[in-house]
């Protein structure tokens, strides 16, 4: 009877660590959507500012930026630092989004590594669960149960075996 709970537990944590191992692929796949409307919308909040740019400098919005930056009005100083500001996240953005479609390993290891902070964040508070039926996503799931499961048991093990030293008179 023991023996047969055991193999039922063994099969509730390998079904569990797959479901679990399956939403990383979802995860990703969700952050990089982020990551690409993110680095759309920098670009369009950039455009009018890129077309003066074109027009007045040859197409380099950092000789626009040094412009609005260096006027004596208050006004169009600042201007140049949101400019500026606006530049920047799209530069870092696109960066990002390269890195992202480097290699087919790449986007794990962004979100590993060096994630974009915000839109991780925005992606754990909005994340929609889903069960992605491609093969790395079915073979991370798989893997992900497996070593769940294993572990599990493996601690469960440990504990069995000393609860029984424990127990056993000598």
């Amino acid at each position: 009877m023991i023996r047969r709970l055991m193999d039922y537990i063994r099969l509730v944590l390998f079904v569990s660590g797959v479901l679990i191992g399956i939403q990383v692929p979802g995860f990703v796949d969700q952050y990089g959507q982020r990551l690409e409307a993110h680095q759309l919308e920098a670009k369009l909040s950039l455009a009018e500012f890129q077309r003066d740019a074109d027009r007045f400098f040859a197409g380099d919005i950092s000789k626009l930026i040094r412009h609005y930056q260096q006027n004596n009005d208050p006004v169009f100083s600042a201007g140049g630092e949101s400019i500026e500001s606006l530049y920047q996240r799209y530069t870092s953005l696109t960066q990002a989004l390269g890195r992202f479609h480097q290699h087919s390993y790449s986007p794990y290891q962004q979100i590993i590594l060096a994630p974009q902070k915000d839109i991780q964040l925005e992606a754990w508070q909005a994340y929609s669960y889903v069960i992605l039926l491609k093969p790395h996503a079915i073979a991370i799931g798989l893997l992900f149960g497996l070593l769940v499961s294993m572990l599990c048991e493996l601690i469960l093990s440990i504990l069995y075996m000393g609860c029984r030293r424990v127990l056993t008179p000598r």
